[in-house]
C-alpha cells in the first residue's frame, strides 16, 4: 500500500500536471503582457502584492532575485525597500514593461534580464542573492530540480507561491464553453516535495476577492487568459454564461456566485552550508 512517505511527489506533480498548450509559450506571454500589466496599477493596494510583500518582510540590506518577474509585479514594490533586485523573465515584452514602469516610478536599483528557468544563470552573470522568490512562476516537469536551482541562488531565504486548489481557474466558465476542467497539482505537492527534501517550510495563505467588472466586455476580456485560443463559438458561449450570471454591484458588475481564490506562499530559510 502506498503511503505518504513512499509517494514520489516530484513524479506525482509531473503525472498530474496538465501539459500546457503551445499557446502558453513565450509568444503567449508576450501577447498577454500588456493586459497582464494593467492589473498592476501604481499606488493601488493589491490583494496579492501587498500581503506577499508583508510576508517577505523585506530588509533594506537585502538583494533579491525575482524569477518569473512578469511586468514587475513584485520587483518594483520590493525594490523600493531593498538594496537591489535582479528580475528575470523569459518574455522580452514583460521585461520591457518592467523597465518602463521602473523608469516611470523612479526606481534605479533593478537589473532586469530575459532568462528562463532552463537557462544557465551563471553563464548569464546572475550571482547569488540574499533572497530568491518565484511568485506563481514555477510550472515545470521537474520541480525538484528547479527548487534546488532556486535555493542555490539564495543565501538566506526562498519564497515561492502556488495556487490552492484550482486557483484562478473557474470551472463553471470552462464547462460553459465546453473546455476540460482538469486542474494542475497545487501547492500541497510542492510542500510535500520540500518535506521529502528535508525542508520544513512555512505557509501563509493569501485570499483574493472575486473580480468586479465595468460591464460584459471587460468581463469577457478578463477571462480570455483562461481559454487558450478561444474560438468564436466559445466566446459566444462565454457571453451567454456571463449574461446569466453577471449582477450589478454598485457601479460595477460581478458574478452571482462567490468564488474566492487562494494562493499559498511557501518560504524557508537556507541552512548554512547549503
Amino acid at each position: 500500500m502506498q503511503t505518504f512517505r513512499s509517494i514520489d511527489w516530484n513524479s506525482a506533480w509531473n503525472s498530474d500536471r496538465v501539459k500546457r498548450s503551445e499557446g502558453r509559450n513565450r509568444e503567449y506571454w508576450n501577447r498577454r503582457a500588456p493586459s497582464f500589466a494593467q492589473h498592476i496599477k501604481e499606488g493601488d493596494r493589491d490583494e496579492y502584492v501587498d500581503p506577499f510583500v508583508e510576508i517577505v518582510d523585506p530588509q533594506p540590506e537585502w538583494s533579491v532575485l525575482d524569477v518569473g518577474c512578469g511586468p514587475g509585479t513584485l520587483s518594483c514594490p520590493l525594490a523600493k525597500v531593498v538594496r537591489h533586485v535582479t528580475a528575470i523573465d523569459f518574455s522580452p515584452v514583460m521585461i520591457e514593461i518592467l523597465k518602463a514602469r521602473s523608469e516611470r516610478e523612479g526606481i534605479s536599483n533593478i537589473v532586469s534580464q530575459v532568462a528562463s528557468w532552463e537557462d544557465d544563470w551563471h553563464a548569464l552573470g546572475i550571482m547569488r542573492h540574499d533572497v530568491a522568490i518565484a511568485s506563481r512562476s514555477l510550472d515545470a516537469e521537474d520541480p525538484q530540480a528547479f527548487l534546488s536551482k532556486l535555493m542555490s541562488f539564495a543565501t538566506q531565504r526562498v519564497y515561492i507561491s502556488f495556487a490552492v486548489g484550482s486557483g484562478p481557474f473557474d470551472h463553471r466558465i470552462l464547462e460553459a464553453v465546453g473546455r476540460e476542467t482538469q486542474a494542475n497539482p497545487d501547492y500541497i505537492y510542492i510542500y510535500n516535495l520540500l518535506y521529502q527534501m528535508g525542508i520544513a517550510a512555512n505557509i501563509s495563505l493569501i485570499e483574493k476577492s472575486p473580480n468586479t467588472f465595468s460591464g460584459e466586455e471587460e468581463a469577457v476580456d478578463s477571462f480570455r487568459w483562461m481559454i487558450d485560443n478561444m474560438t468564436s463559438a466559445e466566446e459566444e458561449a462565454l457571453r451567454r454564461f456571463l449574461s446569466r450570471h453577471l449582477i450589478q454591484d454598485g457601479a460595477r458588475w460581478k458574478l452571482d456566485y462567490h468564488r474566492a481564490v487562494f494562493w499559498a506562499v511557501i518560504w524557508w530559510k537556507i541552512r548554512k552550508g547549503s
